[in-house]
Protein backbone atom coordinates (compact mmCIF):
# COMPACT_ATOMS: atom_id res chain seq x y z
CA UNK A 1 0.00 0.00 0.00
CA UNK A 2 0.80 3.58 -1.05
CA UNK A 3 1.90 5.66 2.05
CA UNK A 4 -0.64 8.46 1.88
CA UNK A 5 -0.69 9.73 5.39
CA UNK A 6 2.40 12.10 4.95
CA UNK A 7 0.65 13.63 2.04
CA UNK A 8 -2.70 14.26 3.49
CA UNK A 9 -0.85 16.09 6.29
CA UNK A 10 0.77 18.80 3.95
CA UNK A 11 -2.52 18.74 1.69
CA UNK A 12 -4.30 19.76 5.28
CA UNK A 13 -1.84 22.38 5.87
CA UNK A 14 -1.54 24.25 3.16
CA UNK A 15 -5.49 23.84 3.02
CA UNK A 16 -5.45 25.68 6.23
CA UNK A 17 -3.01 28.42 5.53
CA UNK A 18 -5.33 29.07 1.82
CA UNK A 19 -8.55 29.64 4.20
CA UNK A 20 -6.29 31.83 6.80
CA UNK A 21 -5.07 34.20 3.58
CA UNK A 22 -8.82 33.89 2.21
CA UNK A 23 -10.01 35.17 5.46
CA UNK A 24 -7.00 38.09 5.64
CA UNK A 25 -8.53 38.92 2.27
CA UNK A 26 -12.21 39.17 2.48
CA UNK A 27 -12.34 35.53 1.19
CA UNK A 28 -15.81 34.45 -0.95
CA UNK A 29 -18.84 35.21 0.28
CA UNK A 30 -21.37 31.99 1.36
CA UNK A 31 -24.96 32.49 0.05
CA UNK A 32 -26.48 32.70 -3.32
CA UNK A 33 -26.91 35.09 -6.13
CA UNK A 34 -29.82 36.42 -7.61
CA UNK A 35 -29.63 35.02 -11.62
CA UNK A 36 -29.74 38.47 -13.19
CA UNK A 37 -26.92 39.32 -11.42
CA UNK A 38 -25.19 35.92 -12.51
CA UNK A 39 -26.12 36.50 -16.32
CA UNK A 40 -24.81 39.96 -15.97
CA UNK A 41 -21.34 38.27 -14.98
CA UNK A 42 -21.08 35.41 -17.65
CA UNK A 43 -22.87 37.24 -20.63
CA UNK A 44 -20.01 39.35 -21.49
CA UNK A 45 -17.30 36.75 -21.38
CA UNK A 46 -19.79 34.35 -23.25
CA UNK A 47 -20.54 36.90 -25.98
CA UNK A 48 -16.67 37.78 -26.07
CA UNK A 49 -15.74 33.99 -26.68
CA UNK A 50 -18.54 33.44 -29.23
CA UNK A 51 -17.07 36.55 -31.38
CA UNK A 52 -14.01 35.55 -30.81
CA UNK A 53 -13.99 31.67 -32.05
CA UNK A 54 -16.70 32.36 -34.02
CA UNK A 55 -19.33 30.17 -32.62
CA UNK A 56 -22.46 32.37 -33.62
CA UNK A 57 -23.83 29.99 -35.78
CA UNK A 58 -23.44 27.13 -33.59
CA UNK A 59 -25.63 29.75 -31.05
CA UNK A 60 -28.36 30.56 -33.77
CA UNK A 61 -28.67 26.71 -34.53
CA UNK A 62 -29.07 25.57 -31.11
CA UNK A 63 -31.51 28.51 -30.07
CA UNK A 64 -33.44 27.65 -33.11
CA UNK A 65 -33.86 23.69 -31.92
CA UNK A 66 -34.82 24.70 -28.68
CA UNK A 67 -37.44 27.02 -30.07
CA UNK A 68 -38.71 24.59 -32.62
CA UNK A 69 -38.93 21.81 -29.67
CA UNK A 70 -40.62 24.12 -27.42
CA UNK A 71 -43.01 24.73 -30.08
CA UNK A 72 -42.59 28.31 -30.94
Amino acid sequence: MADTAGRTIIRTRRRGSVDAALDAFGGPQTGTRHPLVAAAMVLPMAILLTVTFGGWDAVVTQASSVAGMLGR
